[in-house]
């Protein structure tokens, strides 16, 4: 991994990092994380110009997020559930997000980018939504700009230990991610169960 992503970068530079998150944002299966991580430990030893390195982590994230939105307002739900597979946005996937939007509202924007499989969807969902872009800006580039921070400043810091650490928190992270969605599973019941009581009380 180390070695093929040193020579990309060596032969697309800043604009492979704007591509990449680019690319990965609007929905390819690319390792975001894992890249933002490396690029930060490359800038700590030199290889890379943690400024611009940064900065082009963080274009290509609001560029990415910014295509989708678009083309979800453009598009609407029917394009993406004819080609989203070709995006890789799964039906799934596209329920999963149209909860949380449901559930958290325009916070989702924020937190998605933290969230596999969702931060691809959620700026699609806000663009079908028809979210004015104003709202849409605030959430969205705020999470990437946080995002951003956090993955390339921990392969900065950590130097030659991003590798190990990552791998921990991607556990825990994945962990997280499924407790988040046996919440809202819980929340969803127990909605549906306070309707039925209140329907069955005005019945009665």
């Amino acid at each position: 991994m180390e070695q093929t992503a040193l020579d990309l970068l060596l032969q697309y530079g800043y604009f492979g990092i704007f591509f990449f998150l680019v690319l990965g944002i609007v929905g390819l299966p690319l390792p975001d994380e894992v890249m933002m991580t490396f690029i930060g430990y490359l800038a700590s030893v030199g290889e890379l110009n943690l400024m611009y390195t940064f900065f082009s982590a963080l274009s290509g994230s609001a560029c990415g997020i910014t295509i989708s939105y678009y083309l979800g307002k453009r598009f609407g739900y029917p394009f993406l559930k004819r080609y989203g597979n070709k995006f890789f946005i799964t039906r799934k996937r596209l329920r999963l997000t149209q909860l949380l939007f449901r559930k958290y509202g325009n916070w989702v924007l924020f937190f998605g980018y933290f969230i596999p499989g969702v931060r691809h969807v959620t700026a699609y969902i806000a663009g079908i939504s028809y979210l004015s872009f104003q709202r849409f800006a605030l959430y969205a580039y705020f999470g990437s700009l946080v995002w951003c921070t956090t993955f390339v400043g921990i392969g900065y810091l950590l130097g030659a230990h991003w590798n190990k650490v990552f791998e921990r928190m991607h556990h825990y992270g994945f962990f997280m991610f499924w407790v988040l969605v046996a919440l809202i599973f819980g929340g969803t019941i127990r909605y549906l169960y306070q309707q039925h009581n209140r329907y069955n009380s005005v019945k009665k």
